[in-house]
């Protein structure tokens, strides 16, 4: 629980607000910032979207996106971080979370996309990861989570890098 404080610490210290958009993690990335007092001056909303059909409608996920790349991509994560920005007014920061929890299937299982988002006035920024986790479904949503949230502090000082010019994504 303190790496989670420390989290919302940071984002405090940053003047970040958060927006999230999970799908495997079904929430739980929000719900462990929700259990750390102050939480409500960081954290904006978050979106659960485990359909195509929500990710469209909420996220405005491109549908040719989800075909070409498939459902549980660092594409579609990528669209899904730029659409919370763009739906939650008050956030200049999201993190999105897409995967597979089961590890019990042959190509994909415990693969989980992430995307992280930053916004500075009229500019987007994003990176992605893809991370495996090993595990059963619960098990590989709890992690995911976790460590999404725990990657933020780097994933934003590597954001600030591609603002500034100095890295690539």
């Amino acid at each position: 629980m303190q790496e989670i404080e420390n989290i919302v610490a940071f984002l405090q210290r940053e003047a970040l607000v958060l927006a999230t958009a999970e799908s495997c993690t079904c929430g739980l990335m929000a719900s462990l910032l929700g259990d750390i007092p102050g939480c409500g001056k960081v954290l904006e909303c978050g979106f659960v979207v485990y359909s195509p059909e929500a990710k469209n409608r909420l996220l405005e996920v491109n549908f040719d996106t989800i075909e070409e790349f498939g459902l549980t991509s660092e594409e579609v994560a990528r669209e899904m971080a730029v659409g919370a920005l763009r739906a939650a007014s008050s956030a200049n920061m999201a993190i999105a979370n897409t995967g597979v929890a089961d590890d019990d299937q042959e190509d994909e299982g415990g693969t989980q996309c992430y995307a992280y988002a930053l916004k500075r006035g009229e500019r987007v920024l994003v990176m992605s990861e893809t991370v495996q986790f090993e595990g059963g479904r619960v098990e590989i949503r709890k992690q995911a989570a976790w460590h999404g949230l725990i990657r933020l502090p780097e994933m934003y000082v590597g954001l600030l890098k591609k603002l500034h010019g100095t890295a690539s994504a």
